[in-house]
């Protein structure tokens, strides 16, 4: 009985949710071309992030490297939107990497990729309406964070941010209010306010280049003592960032990886363009090409912005908070700067609504599965907006922008986006090896009949026998289309292989200067970890593919997804405990409410199937 009842929960973590396909949708985007795709996907990507990200990592963590810092994270952007467009390609009709992980992965993993893009909707949330409130207390000479500060400062915990942003709170709730009255993003207000983000980019790509000074790329321990020393002799270097080595690259190659890993949810807006582009025409070209194209494009422009930015000013005396216009100013260009500051403020609030959008879209989509509580499902009648998934993730966020320090929670956007994007490779890798669900119901009573003539004869094989046997499941074609065995070991070697490339990262992170000096132990256990990892790839590239190719598949299996699913492990393993503590704290709540109510009260429990390789 236990064993029936153990079976019978670990099906249900693998049911899958069924879909008809959509061909109205379909017929519907047929007409998009390439360039269509690329202009949705810019739209999509250059959100008001840049205003807040360029600086706070080009202060404290990469310096003007922050340029190559975009190339990682956009390369490995690229890499995981490959994956998305397959695992879309599986799925014509799903609209959101959540519905296609519960499509084709089953309700585990798309419950994971759903509370992961929950956390990142409702960080992000706040850390715009922090970003805004920053940018409006400029405009009112500080006068705000001043008083602010001088009432409560005394009485917040040193963990908590140094007073509570009762602005960022009050905006949240606005719109939270907004959203409730059925506002909507159109798309004549997404064109406004992209050509808005391109005009404010295009600015200060232009200023960089006319008030920039290239000797801000080859600072040194002298000018930072410059910038640190008051009018009557003092040092100070109270609100300067750390000069590490100076240079281009003062914080070293582990400074420009975790600028990439903190940049990385820049430039994941590509989702749109698999969204869009199923029905496109000739979508197994059109896809990958407008994906790529879009992630260039904005990857100039995030790149273009820092290296103004970090031309204009010291990398160490940018300003965290508000960084387009305090450039300006610090070379000069006061009206600008404070035109810059108004555009800046609209710019964030368009990006403050489309993200609480999708943040209670998402709510309500995993409440009315049941995976969540259904109560967040309820629909006010008038506008047909998800009321309760508004008002309790609008709520969420409003209370982190209200009480947590700015640098503190934006961390755990990319951490959590990364977890996400994570899935998507390895669920293309174990989709790719298993059986047609219609084949495979065949299979046990061909194994039976298979046994059944063999019984007469069959005989006790001894260990050498056993041995060739299990090396000959695991290293040879015995088949040239999958199986149920052949499907169960491509998907116990794919959770082997996320195992050693996390442990490989793990100790590429900790200890990466004992690896590559020839330190005995830890070159040892890393060069072990790689020959492991490189052998269960072989395994699995040596199991038989499935029969039916989706519409796009990504190129050179099984390599770009192993190095997918590595770079992004990679990228998470350069997060500071303290983000990894607050995320443990996240994932436990999530899996309380999972195995405590949703797996318990989700609608897909009556069709517990593995993975398969379509729908």
């Amino acid at each position: 009985m236990r064993c029936q009842d153990v079976l019978q929960f670990g099906q249900k973590l693998v049911c899958r949710q069924l879909l008809e396909p959509a061909e109205e949708y379909e017929s519907h985007v047929a007409h998009l071309n390439i360039l269509d795709l690329v202009v949705l996907g810019v739209g999509s990507t250059l959100w008001a992030g840049a205003y807040i990200m360029a600086s706070a990592v080009a202060m404290h963590i990469a310096g003007p490297a922050i340029i190559i810092s975009f190339l990682v994270a956009a390369l490995s952007s690229l890499l995981s939107g490959l994956c998305y467009a397959e695992l879309g390609a599986r799925v014509p009709s799903s609209s959101s990497l959540y519905l296609s992980s519960y499509v084709t992965m089953g309700q585990l993993f798309a419950f994971i990729t759903g509370w992961n893009f929950i956390l990142f909707s409702v960080i992000y949330t706040a850390c715009v309406a922090k970003a805004w409130s920053y940018a409006f207390d400029s405009l009112t000479g500080n006068h705000i964070s001043q008083g602010l500060q001088g009432t409560f400062s005394v009485h917040m915990p040193y963990f908590l941010a140094a007073y509570p942003d009762f602005v960022a709170l009050g905006l949240v709730l606005l719109m939270t209010g907004v959203l409730i009255l059925g506002a909507r993003v159109t798309p004549l207000v997404a064109k406004v306010f992209t050509g808005l983000n391109l005009l404010v980019l295009g600015f200060i790509l232009l200023s960089g280049f006319i008030k920039g000074d290239l000797h801000n790329w080859q600072l040194t321990e002298q000018d930072y003592n410059s910038a640190a020393s008051g009018p009557n002799g003092t040092y100070s270097s109270e609100g300067l960032g750390p000069l590490g080595s100076g240079g281009f690259v003062p914080f070293g190659f582990d400074g420009i990886l975790r600028g990439a890993a903190l940049c990385y949810y820049l430039f994941s807006g590509f989702a749109v363009i698999v969204n869009k582009g199923k029905g496109a025409r000739n979508p197994q070209r059109s896809i990958p090409l407008s994906m790529a194209i879009s992630i260039f494009i904005c990857f100039l422009v995030f790149s273009g912005v820092s290296a103004s930015l970090t031309f204009m000013v010291p990398y160490y005396q940018t300003d965290p908070y508000n960084p387009l216009p305090q450039a300006l100013l610090h070379v000069g260009w006061a009206p600008a700067s404070y035109v810059m500051a108004v555009v800046i403020l609209c710019a964030l609030l368009y990006s403050l609504l489309g993200t609480m959008f999708f943040m209670s879209r998402m709510t309500y989509a995993m409440a009315d599965d049941g995976l969540l509580f259904r109560e967040l499902a309820r629909i006010r009648a008038s506008t047909g907006t998800p009321i309760m998934a508004t008002t309790s993730s609008g709520s969420l966020a409003g209370l982190l922008a209200l009480l947590f320090k700015f640098h503190d929670i934006v961390e755990l956007i990319s951490l959590g986006i990364l977890l996400a994007y994570t899935i998507m490779p390895f669920s293309v890798l174990v989709l790719r090896y298993q059986p047609d669900p219609n084949s495979s119901k065949n299979e046990n009573t061909k194994n039976k009949s298979e046994i059944s003539e063999r019984e007469p004869s069959s005989s006790k094989p001894g260990p050498e026998a056993g041995t060739s046997n299990v090396l000959k499941l695991l290293w040879g074609r015995v088949n040239t289309s999958p199986t149920q065995k052949s499907g169960r070991i491509a998907y116990g070697c794919a959770l082997l292989l996320v195992l050693l490339l996390t442990a490989l990262s793990l100790v590429l992170a900790q200890w990466p200067r004992r690896v590559f000096s020839g330190d005995p132990v830890c070159t040892t256990v890393a060069v072990l970890l790689l020959v492991l990892s490189a052998g269960v790839t072989v395994t699995i590239w040596r199991q038989p593919q499935g029969p039916t190719p989706p519409p796009f598949k990504v190129p050179a299996l099984p390599v770009l997804l192993v190095l997918s699913i590595f770079v992004n492990v990679h990228l998470m393993m350069q997060m500071t405990t303290w983000t990894w503590a607050q995320f443990g704290i996240w994932s436990a709540i999530g899996f309380a409410i999972y195995f405590g109510y949703g797996i318990r009260h989700s609608l897909e429990d009556t069709d517990p199937q593995p993975p398969a390789s379509n729908s």
